[in-house]
């Protein structure tokens, strides 16, 4: 296969990813898009009709309004929708289901491979742009019994749950709204969390009176200071010695960060999160002509402090990285920022 030449390549097609190659396209850049999988591809995985903590102007990206049919904050599926039109209103190309798998730094910039349909596909690029998020694994517990079939990491249908024992292990809002949500469709559930109260700066504020109404009620069981250490077909050892019946796991304990691309670009990674290290005013890594961008920049985090919503100005520094203009102010810090 031939090798492809361009000025930048994005890797990750995200809100922030597509938000830039909006930008790219507008300044008459010329790039190449690649993502391992769809467009907004962990937005995907959200269960069906999740609402986002945002507000829709703060998720909006290139400009275009979002708009949901009942004002309110957007669901899932209306956001998946959202960044389709952008992708169609701008005529943006995204080669989807491309992965990365090496990156190579030489003197004109990288050489970039990638795998599109089982076919090699080869970029040469001046410089780089990883876009590629922060929630790339689940995390594990390294417990017996974590891989067994009726243990899952994601909330898929709250209906497979109907009338039957689930656990659900964290206490975080993804956690609670899988609680709160299989609770209403019928399931007996029992939530373990390894703190002894609900942080409800991490949960949506609209879900918090709730769940602390339900558990105080006894209608949903709360085991606080407590962590699996065993799973096994109808059982769940936890570390305060006490066992709960569960036909269901539901393991909601946050996700980790695949630094994979970073190390084979060189890209060093600091602090306890092993998020990347780059120049704030530019984005640029300590790799000359690579940048990161969106999520990305925060590494594994464990309390989010990098949204969608504060991302956006990412957008403006590398473009102004890439023109040698001046890049844009500091937008005033967020009084709380809604993600």
């Amino acid at each position: 296969m031939d090798t492809i030449r361009t000025d930048v390549l994005v890797v990750g097609a995200g809100p922030i990813g597509l938000e830039l190659a909006v930008a790219l396209k507008s300044e008459g850049i010329d790039y190449v898009h690649l993502d391992a999988k769809q467009i907004g591809y962990t937005i995907s995985w959200f269960p069906s009709q999740t609402r986002f903590f945002s507000s829709n102007e703060r998720i909006a990206i290139a400009g275009v309004p979002l708009q949901t049919a009942d004002q309110s904050k957007a669901s899932r599926e209306e956001y998946l929708a959202y960044l389709r039109s952008v992708v169609e209103q701008f005529n943006l190309k995204v080669h989807t289901y491309t992965p990365v798998v090496a990156i190579q730094k030489n003197s004109d910039g990288f050489l970039i491979t990638a795998h599109n349909a089982g076919d090699p596909m080869h970029v040469r690029a001046k410089r780089l742009v990883l876009c590629t998020g922060g929630t790339d694994h689940p995390r594990r517990l390294n417990i017996p019994g974590e891989d067994l079939p009726h243990v899952s990491r994601y909330l898929r249908d709250p209906h497979m749950y109907f009338r039957k024992r689930l656990l659900v292990v964290g206490g975080k809002n993804s956690a609670v709204e899988s609680a709160l949500r299989c609770h209403h469709v019928g399931a007996e559930v029992t939530l373990s969390y390894r703190r002894e109260r609900l942080d409800e700066k991490s949960i949506k504020y609209w879900l918090i009176p709730e769940i602390n109404g339900l558990i105080a009620a006894g209608r949903i069981t709360g085991l606080f200071n407590t962590m699996p250490t065993e799973i096994k077909p109808g059982e769940v050892k936890l570390s305060s010695s006490q066992s709960v019946p569960a036909d269901f796991v539901l393991m909601q304990i946050g996700f980790e960060q695949d630094t994979t691309l970073l190390a084979m670009a060189g890209v060093e990674l600091v602090g306890d999160c092993r998020a990347p290290s780059y120049d704030p005013r530019t984005m640029e890594t300590n790799v000359p002509g690579m940048y990161v961008a969106g999520t990305a920049v925060g590494g594994t985090q464990d309390k989010y402090r990098v949204f969608i919503e504060n991302c956006h100005v990412h957008v403006g520094r590398i473009l102004a990285s890439l023109t040698g203009t001046e890049p844009p102010p500091a937008p005033a810090p967020l009084g709380v920022p809604e993600s």
